[in-house]
């Protein structure tokens, strides 16, 4: 549903974005991860026919953006970090006249406002100028412009920005939901704790390039090594040195906890526990130490470009 190879944009003597490959399926969401100026917002103008690109090649549901822009932009629903909404028209009248623009019956226009009001909680706003909104309301009411046309392609660049937790929460529900509805989506945003919870795909750009991505747990692996496990007992070791396969690395313990790392750990950790007890120590408990996709973000644009570039499936 979203192809590029290549996709490449110079302004002058300054390369934007370069070379970006992506490929986002039917049901699919990838976030795209990056600075501020590493090139995210020009990826999004071109995806959506808005700047052509310098070179290289890019596919909107079957649509190629530079000889089809028209059939592009029926295509696909973009939330801009500028909504440009208009302050001065009601909200219903504001949904309503876009349903014009992608020409839409009058019947058909007032059930699909009427769906989006209610969906985002606004059916009671929708009398009310835009210009009157907070700032959460005018984000939900620029979501629900995207998704007027029921596009098959979703572009969306900060979605839940200055929401409240409940506000954020309903919009973050709504992408799973249209997900499942076989939307191919990109999310440009600077929250990672939503980018980890929504993505199936992440990819990091870094002056204007992708210089790493994957799905969130193979990243992890990639760029901060092998998944870590740390084992709690009901009693203090007091300086007994429990022995541990010789596939399970020792990081090291304290008190009544032992860490360790495992390449394999459906194959190690079952011997990890039983070598354990086997040795007449009670153990608690055996679990994986959480590791954040902002640990995986910060090692990737900190590290040299060298030393993170990858596709790593």
């Amino acid at each position: 549903m979203i192809v590029t190879k290549g996709l490449s944009k110079n302004f002058e003597d300054f390369q934007a974005v370069v070379d970006v490959n992506l490929h986002v399926k039917r049901g699919k969401v990838l976030a795209l991860l990056g600075p501020n100026g590493a090139g995210k917002t020009t990826t999004v103008r071109m995806l959506t026919s808005v700047l052509r690109p310098t070179r290289g090649e890019a596919a909107i549901a079957g649509y190629d953006v530079t000889e089809y822009p028209n059939e592009v932009r029926a295509s696909v629903g973009v939330l801009t970090e500028q909504h440009g909404l208009y302050n001065r028209m009601p909200a219903a009248e504001y949904l309503d006249f876009f349903g014009q623009i992608y020409g839409m019956d009058r019947a058909s226009r007032e059930k699909r406002t009427a769906q989006l009001l209610a969906q985002y909680g606004l059916a009671e706003a929708g009398k009310k100028r835009v210009g009157e909104f907070s700032k959460g309301m005018r984000q939900k009411l620029a979501l629900a412009r995207a998704l007027y046309h029921d596009p098959p392609v979703l572009l969306l660049d900060e979605p839940t920005s200055a929401m409240d937790p409940e506000s954020s929460r309903l919009v973050r529900d709504a992408i799973k939901d249209l997900r499942i509805a076989e939307r191919a989506m990109i999310i440009c945003t600077h929250n990672l704790a939503e980018a980890e919870d929504l993505a199936d795909h992440i990819a990091i750009i870094r002056r204007g390039r992708i210089i790493v991505s994957g799905t969130p747990e193979k990243l992890k692996q990639h760029l901060l090594g092998p998944a870590e496990y740390e084992v709690r007992f009901s009693e203090m070791l007091n300086g007994n040195k429990p022995v541990l396969p010789e596939e399970a690395i020792l990081i090291g313990q304290d008190g009544d906890r032992l860490r360790f790392s495992s390449q394999d750990p459906q194959a190690i950790n079952p011997q990890v526990l039983s070598g354990l007890l086997s040795q007449g120590l009670s153990v608690v408990s055996l679990q994986e130490v959480p590791r954040s996709l902002e640990q995986v973000y910060l090692q990737a644009v900190s590290a040299p470009e060298s030393e993170v570039t990858a596709d790593v499936g």
